[in-house]
């Protein structure tokens, strides 16, 4: 079993519940109540649902590749794929922290201190 591959899994799915559960309560619900329009509403909706999916099907994918421990041919690709897309996840909460101007900025949205891990213990077992 490739413990890297156990480790970031456990960590996305980690990500995924702090997401669904927090980012619910305290991004979705917010929304919802909103006065924006319905439409963007709605989109934005989706796209928190989106990545919910995302979250959860990167985690189960790493936890899949950790019992493989490398056998299955593509191993490696799939787990750039996902080191890379949990880089690019990281790096949009960093771009938009820092673009706004807040004081202590890499506090203010902390989503990316949960992401980078999992594309650093994914790229460690792709390595």
């Amino acid at each position: 079993m490739n413990s890297w591959f156990l480790a970031a899994g456990i960590t996305a799915l980690g990500v995924a519940a702090v997401h669904i559960i927090g980012g619910g309560r305290d991004v979705a619900r917010p929304l919802l109540s909103s006065g924006l329009a319905d439409e963007p509403k709605r989109v934005l909706h989706a796209v928190w649902h989106m990545v919910s999916v995302d979250l959860v099907l990167s985690g189960l994918a790493l936890l899949y590749l950790a019992r493989t421990d490398g056998a299955t041919p593509g191993t490696g690709l799939v787990a750039w794929f996902v080191a890379a897309h949990f880089i690019a996840y990281a790096a949009t909460f960093l771009v938009v922290t820092l673009s706004v101007g807040w004081p202590r900025p890499l506090l203010r949205l902390p989503q990316w201190i949960l992401l980078l891990p999992v594309a650093v213990l994914a790229a460690a077992g792709a390595a």
